[in-house]
């Protein structure tokens, strides 16, 4: 079962840390359709929270899809998300890295920076304009189209 850990400190609403967290889990593969979520009374025992901050998360999570109250029963995952494992060759790969940057002198902060530049820079999904044959084409093949046709120039 799920432990919510609470960052008073973080700046996000205590709810969308619960929602965060519990998508977290859905994405590592630790939490699956059919698991029951802490109760509210669980969680407000464990983080000393507001009981309706519980209850407004796991709202949110049902309207996304991602569980469903049952009444008497409690709250259970509906839906999934991604592919990722908690244990697997992937996440193997990246506490390598990560270790190597602790390492090399980055901190958290340094280290989470340049993940997340470097995942953007990756999985940049956004869509350019219509190129001129009408095909939606991303950024990236933009960019080796130009480039392409700059070298067609010299």
């Amino acid at each position: 079962m799920i432990e919510y850990r609470i960052d008073r400190r973080s700046g996000v609403a205590t709810y969308l840390q619960i929602v965060q967290q519990t998508k977290q889990a859905l994405r590592l593969g630790l939490l699956e359709p059919g698991d029951k979520l802490p109760t509210a009374r669980e969680v407000v025992a464990a983080t000393a929270i507001n009981p309706n901050t519980v209850l407004k998360a796991y709202r949110e999570l049902e309207r996304e899809g991602l569980a469903e109250g049952r009444r008497g029963l409690g709250t259970f995952v509906r839906g999934t998300l991604g592919r990722g494992s908690a244990e697997g060759p992937l996440r193997a790969d990246l506490a390598a890295w990560a270790d190597r940057a602790r390492a090399e002198g980055l901190d958290k902060d340094d280290v989470t920076a340049l993940f997340t530049s470097v995942v953007d820079e990756r999985f940049e999904e956004r869509l350019e304009e219509h190129s001129t044959h009408g095909e939606r084409i991303t950024r990236t093949e933009r960019t080796t189209r130009t480039e392409r046709t700059k070298g067609d120039d010299t």
